[in-house]
């Protein structure tokens, strides 16, 4: 795997430095049951970036503020809503100023009612440029805020275009047959 034009596994330490810019949002959200959000948001940088605790708080708030979580820094996981836990992992997330943001189906365990206000928030970092690689099944998400998509199957990578292309007039038969199903 290459981050800035090197593998990270050849043992050089490149990892570490992968791990620290690189951020992910899981669909299971991996918070800390036990940590408070604005706590979720603050021990990665401390443990992994090494700020001190007032510059991670700082931090902390900004984005969680950011992704309409502000007035639940204190609460738990298990007194928030899925779509709320989520947008605590996104916070998270950017709270250890990422290069580049992953996605793995953020919207995957969350009630229709909330899926639109984490899509939102998405939609948001889009717009302010962060970069984002999201697996999602979120059609329409991806029509209207992805700048390139990939359709893959079983793994395989079967078409790879702007989303124009993708939902318009695709290339592949695979793409057509599975937009057909869930474009309906």
């Amino acid at each position: 795997m290459l981050f800035h034009g090197k593998d990270i596994r050849d043992g050089s330490g490149l990892l570490a430095q992968y791990h620290a810019r690189v951020g992910m949002v899981f669909q299971q959200f991996n918070l800390f049951n036990n940590m408070t959000a604005l706590a979720n948001c603050v021990i990665g940088q401390m443990k992994v970036l090494g700020r001190n605790r007032t510059q991670s708080e700082e931090n902390a708030l900004r984005y969680l503020d950011k992704v309409g979580m502000g007035p639940y820094i204190d609460a738990k996981p298990k007194q928030l809503s899925g779509g709320q836990k989520q947008r605590v992992a996104i916070a998270r997330a950017l709270a250890m100023d990422p290069e580049v943001l992953l996605f793995d189906e953020p919207t995957s365990a969350l009630d229709p009612e909330t899926v639109g206000e984490v899509l939102a928030v998405m939609q948001d970092l889009a717009g302010g440029g962060l970069t984002m690689l999201v697996v999602t099944h979120e059609m329409a998400f991806a029509r209207d805020v992805a700048h390139r998509v990939v359709f893959m199957d079983g793994g395989v990578i079967v078409e790879d275009d702007t989303p124009e292309v993708i939902f318009t007039r695709p290339a592949m038969e695979r793409t057509r047959e599975f937009l057909a199903r869930v474009l309906q």
